[in-house]
């Protein structure tokens, strides 16, 4: 197994990787909208929010040497299921027309109170 780190994503705010690469895999740690250059959240909306976590997995990705389109599964943490929509347009978006599956779930907190988190398994390149 081989952890990931780079300074183009927040570090991790806890005893955990960024990502590690394990079995073919590259499985990147939840991420919320943590600007990597302050620390602080960025947006105050769940859209807003869901842009930053995007362009975050994307760093850690870069990180690992793969990218968007080798995510096999993202899994969704919402603050609220109303914000289903906003942040779909955006991961939608992110993703292109590449489709990895998914499971989406309201979470009662996230980290630093954060209204969305994302975590993915990407193909090791």
């Amino acid at each position: 197994m081989k952890p990931i780190a780079t300074n183009h994503a927040p570090a991790a705010i806890g005893p955990y990787s960024q990502a590690m690469i394990a079995g073919g895999f590259v499985f990147c740690s939840g991420q919320i909208a943590l600007d990597p250059a302050t620390g602080q959240m960025v947006g105050e909306t769940a859209a807003d929010q869901a842009t930053q976590v995007m362009k975050n997995l994307a760093a850690v990705l870069k990180g690992s040497g793969c990218g968007l389109n080798d995510v096999a599964k993202t899994t969704i943490f919402l603050k609220s299921m109303n914000d289903f929509a906003a942040v779909n347009e955006v991961y939608a978006k992110a993703f292109g027309n590449h489709r990895p599956a998914r499971a989406t779930v309201e979470a009662a907190r996230l980290p630093k109170d954060a209204l969305v988190e994302i975590d993915c398994v990407a193909l090791a390149r």
